[in-house]
């Protein structure tokens, strides 16, 4: 049997076994097995947490732990889930930092704070006996906070005004003092930097009932994405995917007061307790409130396991 087959049938990478067998045709003894104190003292809380979340990765289940106190690396956490059946295996972060770069792509000027750019969109879910529904909502691009979430069984102009109201009455409500006309004024000339709100070129988008209530609100401009680009709109959609495959697609939903109770209970989680990949691992409330810098980590830097 060739030495690669035997390999794959028993486990084992290929180089390892050779490297085993010369050094016991050296006359080397075996090394092993290694002791894992950093896996043993934290495999508890990891378990916990991965149960608890159970759809969430490694990494985020990593950067949990970490603003939860635990002093180790994202490697040991991916042994410990594997250890424990607990790994969910997906190979697709290349791809989605590669669509991230084309969002950031997207802006003539980058948004470097919060409330300077929202994306808002639709999207639907079918209940089990209560029918299909819309959502529409904001999300703020810097911070990736969600604005607000109106359920519908439409997806009209309408629901999108009132989505757009909810995300306005949050933003005030974060300010906590200022309104948010005011926040967007520069106190010395006076001028006024709107937030730009990017749709897609959905009919309720189009419509003149909606350009009609931006033009009424200075503290909005409108930019549509170019046609058949919806990865300009990319952190709207991947918010609606998170919702869904973290927690729609994961718990029985009857009808829409099951809907909007699940549906608000994640985006809570979302925006407080949740690790964002895109905002070094930070909370998106923490980044909007200024907290938190979304390229800065705000739990130790320190990731190995003190040795005593």
């Amino acid at each position: 049997m060739p030495t690669s087959r035997f390999c794959q049938l028993v486990g084992v990478p290929e180089r390892s076994w050779r490297r085993w067998q010369a050094k016991a045709k050296a006359g080397l003894p075996p090394k092993g097995p290694w002791p894992a104190p950093t896996r043993d003292a934290h495999r508890d809380g990891i378990r916990n947490l991965a149960t608890k979340h159970a759809a969430w990765g490694h990494r985020k289940i990593w950067a949990l732990a970490r603003h939860n106190g635990h002093q180790l690396a994202p490697s040991t956490v991916l042994r410990i889930l594997d250890e424990e059946g607990l790994l969910l295996k997906a190979d697709y972060q290349r791809e989605r930092r590669q669509l991230a770069k084309a969002r950031k792509a997207a802006f003539a000027d980058a948004p470097t704070a919060p409330l300077q750019a929202w994306q808002l969109d639709f999207s639907e879910f079918e209940t089990a006996a209560g029918g299909t529904w819309r959502v529409a909502g904001c999300i703020d691009y810097w911070s990736k906070y969600e604005l607000g979430w109106h359920w519908s069984p439409t997806a009209n102009q309408h629901d999108a005004i009132t989505a757009i109201e909810l995300a306005l009455a949050e933003a005030e409500r974060l300010l906590d003092g200022p309104s948010l006309l005011e926040h967007l004024t520069d106190p010395t000339t006076g001028e006024t930097v709107p937030i730009t709100l990017v749709t897609d070129n959905g009919g309720p988008f189009r419509s003149f009932r909606f350009e009609a209530f931006i033009a009424s609100r200075p503290e909005l401009r409108h930019v549509r994405t170019r046609v058949r680009t919806p990865g300009q709109n990319g952190v709207r959609e991947r918010g609606f995917q998170t919702l869904k495959y973290e927690r729609l697609y994961r718990e029985s939903v009857d009808d829409h007061l099951d809907l909007v109770r699940i549906a608000e209970q994640h985006r809570i989680e979302f925006n407080e307790t949740r690790p964002h990949e895109a905002l070094a691992w930070n909370r998106p409330l923490e980044v909007h409130l200024g907290l938190a810098d979304p390229t800065t980590p705000t739990f130790q830097r320190e990731e190995i396991l003190p040795t005593t």
